[in-house]
């Protein structure tokens, strides 16, 4: 774990040299002071001589001036590293999310997330310029203290020495209370993210039902472990804290008082015994500074595992060795990078991938011990084709498209596309070859152009508008404040559903996928949004290989063709007509619905 974490000082050596330089340069100017103290009681004080006291005192001003620019450099280009560390490990954790599969985020909370990415973090920015600067400037005072008292009085410096295994054996024991403690303590706060997160993202839900006490008891709670494993580590820091300020103090004691002993004898100046007394404070500030450090790294530690153990997490769904570019042309094609303004206007689908599906026994679970979500499905559509899937909730329709760009991966059989098994694809390639249209349209929270243009980020302005005129966007965009420029809010919560759906529209429209899948796109509308915003989606599936889930099948009676699936598997296939004058499944739906319809 230390060799990882110091990996990230590689990039910022020059830097790191440069404090440490400068700390280290401190630490020798902290020794000179008892030594001068010496020099003006046994020497210059004696001798009479004021001329020398005074060159001696501007001496001493000049090298602490050099220490103020030393102390400048430390606490900024220190700070600097620090936060250039932070930078990159969020940098680093960012991108590695950005890698995860949908499962990680399924069992993985927001609030966890942010916890790491935010607190965690800023704990380890702190800890990454003050740890190595405490550690060079502890160590060299030590070392300096050391080697003089022991110049100065042997048997006095031994009496000073004889502390520090006490020390050393005090600070052991409370290695593990502060590892547990620091670990629980970002646990909570953790959990507390967690609780601000979901109720922030839910207070629309939180308002409707009144339950804002609630809320507020949950986060009580969480508040309260926080608070209690604050108090916990704060105790072992209070307990830790004043025993070893009672060791060094106990120390000086006797250093004092044995050191008064030999001076009374003669056997040490006044200069010398004072220096010394003053040498004992320097020894014990670096310990002190030390089993702080301690302290510090134990935090930083319990930051830095839980920065690992998202690090260390591998995406169970990645490029294969030597995976193909469904554009390579070594075995399949890929969508093109985008459509012209009249070719989204149109429907037309430029690029190499043609679009033909093929589903072989797949079978697929969400994770061990849980049911059987679909089982040995087979299908095969054809490039170009519409094809709308029905039935149960909970029969695995959402689950059997989110298999195609690889959101989850299969367990059983095989899925490909234009003959190429969409494992053996970059996923690169094989997402940018597959458009989804979700009945949650999720909107960022910039601007309406920002969210289109999320379909092709180098699109041109002509681009976004035309996208935006096939999917009947362009009125209301115009209608708005600002147009194309107006802030959509979070989530997109300043428009309407009709009006992000057009928006969701427009933006696949740029993308120009070969493969659409619609995910109950239009069942949270009302009636005449619905009808306006199904012939954008006709348009937009036009010449695409087009899934269509649905519950209301009035939505899908114009399908080519119609699959029901159950949690037996498909059981049935054929258009509306043919499945209705079968009596099977699809017609038990479809009289539901209408009976349901009458009742209404």
């Amino acid at each position: 774990m230390l060799k990882r974490f110091v990996s990230y000082y590689r990039p910022y050596r020059g830097l790191l040299a440069l404090d440490l330089a400068c700390a280290l340069a401190l630490a020798l100017t902290d020794l000179v002071f008892p030594a001068a103290t010496r020099r003006v009681i046994d020497v210059l004080v004696p001798a009479g001589d004021p001329g020398g006291l005074l060159r001696f005192a501007l001496l001493l001003a000049l090298l602490y001036a050099v220490r103020a620019g030393l102390e400048y450099v430390v606490g900024f280009w220190g700070h600097v590293l620090g936060v250039n560390i932070q930078r990159d490990m969020r940098r680093d954790i960012f991108r590695h999310l950005q890698t995860m599969d949908l499962r990680f985020f399924d069992d993985t909370k927001t609030g966890q997330i942010m916890s790491r990415i935010v607190g965690d973090l800023f704990d380890l920015a702190e800890i990454s310029h003050h740890l190595p600067e405490d550690l060079v400037v502890a160590s060299v005072r030590l070392a300096g203290s050391v080697v003089v008292m022991a110049l100065i009085e042997w048997r006095l410096a031994l009496i000073v020495f004889a502390v520090v295994p006490v020390l050393a054996l005090f600070s052991w024991r409370f290695r593990g209370r502060f590892r547990a403690a620091f670990r629980r303590n970002k646990e909570t706060m953790a959990a507390i993210n967690e609780r601000i997160e979901e109720s922030v993202s839910g207070v629309r839900v939180v308002r409707a039902f009144g339950n804002e006490d609630y809320e507020s008891r949950l986060f009580d709670e969480g508040n309260e472990r926080f608070r209690e494993s604050r108090v916990r580590s704060v105790r072992h820091i209070g307990v830790f804290n004043s025993g070893v300020g009672l060791l060094s103090n106990l120390g000086l004691v006797v250093v004092l008082a044995a050191g008064g002993m030999v001076a009374l004898d003669g056997g040490i100046s006044l200069g010398s015994y004072t220096a010394f007394a003053l040498f004992v404070s320097r020894f014990f500030q670096p310990l002190d500074v030390l089993v702080r450090s301690m302290e510090m790294f134990q935090e930083g530690a319990a930051g830095f595992r839980r920065f690992l153990e998202i690090m260390d997490t591998r995406p169970s769904i990645a490029d294969a060795p030597g995976a193909i570019d469904l554009g390579s042309g070594s075995g399949g094609r890929a969508a093109s990078g985008g459509a012209a303004p009249g070719d989204a206007a149109s429907g037309e689908v430029r690029g190499e991938v043609r679009g033909e599906v093929a589903f072989t026994d797949v079978g697929f679970r969400y994770g061990d011990g849980r049911e059987r979500v679909l089982h040995r499905v087979n299908l095969r559509v054809a490039a170009g084709e519409t094809v709308a899937i029905v039935g149960p909730s909970g029969a695995g329709k959402t689950t059997l498209c989110s298999l195609i760009p690889r959101f989850y991966e299969i367990e059983e059989g095989s899925i490909t596309v234009d003959g190429v098994d969409i494992r053996q694809a970059t996923l690169a390639s094989l997402r940018a070859a597959v458009g989804l249209v979700q009945q949650d349209v999720f909107l960022f929270s910039g601007t309406v152009r920002e969210n289109i243009a999320y379909g092709r980020l180098d699109a041109s302005e002509a681009e976004i508008e035309a996208a935006a005129g096939a999917a009947s966007a362009l009125d209301f965009i115009r209608g708005l404040p600002q147009g194309f420029d107006t802030l959509v809010g979070e989530r997109g919560v300043k428009l309407s559903g009709g009006q992000k759906q057009r928006v969701a529209i427009a933006r696949m429209f740029l993308k120009d996928p070969p493969i659409l899948i619609l995910d109950e796109a239009t069942s949270s509308l009302d009636t005449m949004s619905e009808l306006a915003i199904r012939e954008s989606l006709e348009r937009l599936s036009r010449g695409r290989t087009t899934f269509i889930i649905a519950h209301r099948l009035a939505t899908v009676r114009h399908a080519e063709r119609i699959l029901v699936l159950t949690e037996d598997g498909i059981v049935e296939q054929g258009n509306h007509d043919q499945l209705v004058a079968a009596h099977g499944a699809y017609w038990r739906l479809y009289n539901a619905q209408v009976e349901s319809l009458l009742v209404n």
